[in-house]
């Protein structure tokens, strides 16, 4: 008979059954945050569009290293999440402009935790 350990949760780190698995799932509330800001230059989308709406161009000018490519995949992935939000405007040129929803703005304090952790672990001795 296979000897079972009963395992004790941190409740502050897991403090309901969604985080409480053996492996990665996507109904885990830390791995839904995690794939929400995944991607190279995403956290960087994000933290623009903190400030409000952005067109395409906005964001290329405020991002110069980003390529068009990976702007536009970062920017699709972000609208297929329902954390951002596109609104094609008539005119010509025709504007898109993208803005956080309700769910990209609840982005905000990660991103922030996010910075500070990295700010202690770059400065380790201090």
């Amino acid at each position: 008979m296979a000897h079972q350990t009963v395992r004790t949760w941190d409740g502050e780190l897991v403090p309901s059954a969604a985080g409480r698995t053996d492996r990665p799932s996507p109904a885990c509330p830390v791995e839904t945050a995690l794939a929400a800001i995944a991607g190279r230059w995403t956290t960087l989308v994000l933290r623009d569009l903190m400030d409000g709406p952005r067109s395409y161009t906005e964001l290329r000018a405020a991002l110069p290293s980003i390529s068009d490519k990976v702007l536009t995949e970062r920017l699709a992935a972000l609208c297929g999440r329902g954390l951002v939000s596109r609104e094609r405007r008539p005119a010509f040129p025709a504007r898109v402009t993208y803005d956080l929803t309700d769910a990209g703005r609840r982005l905000r304090p990660l991103l922030i935790e996010l910075y500070r952790t990295g700010e202690r672990l770059l400065s380790p001795d201090e």
